[in-house]
Parts: C-alpha cells; sequence; structure tokens
C-alpha cells in the first residue's frame, strides 16, 4: 500500500519564537524546510490566546504553504471568521481550554450544545470550501456524530495509545483500528495524531484505512538535536516501513 501522509505541525517552532518575544525561529521558514524534506502537509493551531502562531502566520502561511495546508482552531465564530478569510485546504476542529498545555482529548460529541456549535461552524466553512476534519476520540459514538455532522475527515486521537505501557498498547491498537474502520465505512477520511513519535507512529501508521498523520512536538523536538529536514526525513522512514510491514 501507499505510505500514510505526514503532516507536520509547526506550532513548537513558535513557541520557542514566543518564549522571548523575537521574529526568529519563524514558522513559515520551518514549514518550508518541511515540504521540502518530503512533508505532503503543514499544520498549524491557531489558538484562542495566541500562546504560539500568531494570525500573521496563518495569513502568510496559506500563501507560502505548496503541498496541504490543515488550519487547527476551536469552532468558535471569530475562529470560523479567520478560516473563511484565510482558506485553508482543511480545518481541524479541536476542543481547547485555556489552561492545557496541548490538547488533551477529542471534542465532546455527546453533549448536544457541542454538537449544535459544531454543526454551526461545519457548515460555514464548507459553504466557504473548506474541508473539515473533527478531532474525535476512537469510539464508536463519536464516529457516528462525525459522520451526522458532515465531516470530511476524522482525526482520531491517539494520546491514550502513546500513554499507556507498551503491553497495552495492543487494546489501544485495536481501538484505533475499529474507529478508523468504521469511519471509512461511513466515507470519511481519517487522519490520527497527538502524542505520536519516534518509537509508536508504525503501528498506527499500519492500520491500512489510516490516511494521514499529523505529528508536530516528536519531530521539532528531534530537530533540536539533528536538524528539522532529518528530522522530517526520519520519521518518514518509519512511515515508509508501515507501508511494507
Amino acid at each position: 500500500m501507499e505510505r500514510v501522509r505526514l503532516h507536520v505541525n509547526i506550532d513548537h517552532i513558535a513557541t520557542l519564537r514566543q518564549a522571548r518575544g523575537t521574529r526568529y525561529p519563524d514558522p513559515v521558514g520551518a514549514a518550508a524546510l518541511c515540504e521540502l524534506a518530503g512533508a505532503d502537509g503543514i499544520t498549524a493551531h491557531l489558538r484562542e490566546d495566541r500562546r504560539h502562531i500568531q494570525d500573521r502566520d496563518i495569513h502568510v502561511l496559506r500563501e507560502t504553504v505548496r503541498t496541504v495546508f490543515n488550519l487547527e482552531m476551536a469552532a468558535t465564530p471569530e475562529m470560523v471568521g479567520i478560516a473563511l478569510e484565510v482558506g485553508p485546504d482543511i480545518v481541524t476542529l479541536v476542543p481547547e481550554k485555556r489552561e492545557e498545555q496541548t490538547t488533551e482529548g477529542g471534542l465532546a460529541l455527546g453533549d448536544e450544545a457541542v454538537r449544535d456549535g459544531l454543526a454551526t461552524a461545519i457548515g460555514k466553512l464548507k459553504e466557504g470550501g473548506i474541508e473539515v476534519s473533527l478531532f474525535i476520540d476512537p469510539d464508536p459514538d463519536s464516529v457516528k456524530y462525525s459522520h451526522e455532522l458532515g465531516a470530511d475527515i476524522v482525526e482520531l486521537h491517539t494520546g491514550d495509545y502513546c500513554n499507556v505501557v507498551r503491553s497495552g498498547r495492543v487494546l489501544e491498537i485495536q481501538r484505533l483500528a475499529g474507529a478508523a474502520v468504521k469511519a471509512a465505512s461511513d466515507g470519511m477520511k481519517v487522519a490520527a495524531g497527538h502524542g505520536l513519535d519516534y518509537p509508536n507512529t508504525e503501528q498506527v501508521a499500519a492500520i491500512p484505512v489510516v490516511e494521514e498523520l499529523n505529528i508536530g512536538h516528536a519531530i521539532i523536538s528531534r530537530a533540536a538535536m539533528v536538524g528539522l529536514d532529518q528530522a522530517v526525513r526520519d520519521m518518514i522512514v518509519i512511515i515508509k516501513a508501515a507501508a511494507y510491514s
């Protein structure tokens, strides 16, 4: 089978920049290096508190990314307005809490109020010609609600898989695979991400219906040691291995 596509999340390039309030390192330049190294797409999360990626970054990325530009955001009127103005290829709607270090889980689709808010956002984004992905926990109900809401893509939250000890990963892979197969059978594209690292990515990439992985922190961390080009290429080697496993 073809290898799973790799989308590199560049948020933490911006985290480093914002730590000192400088103009560098520039996430736009980092995105270009990732593409040159073979990344199939660039992901960036414009948070409401603007803790890393800034509005300027999103606008310039839209002008410069030559692969696929995936904008992660909360389903708020402000963010939907920005997305419609910028026009990314994909918008991934994610839950967002001010106090969290990073996104901690999938959207709470069991909550009717959450679904109503998502339905409004999805409708506006799709009217604007933007593909919509929902970041969800890998369970049957979340897949069902995503389909009912009209999502084009689901991104399965891999945090539980990444956080369990190695002996417990078999059950989590089975859970991910079950959700992935259900989503694909409902006509949605399947992505996965959150917490994926060099030792644990291959098993997720080997799930047959998973088409895309979103990986950021691990790649940016490795880049501090070996450079961004090598860090991206190293991850692609792992993903390619999964295609032939």
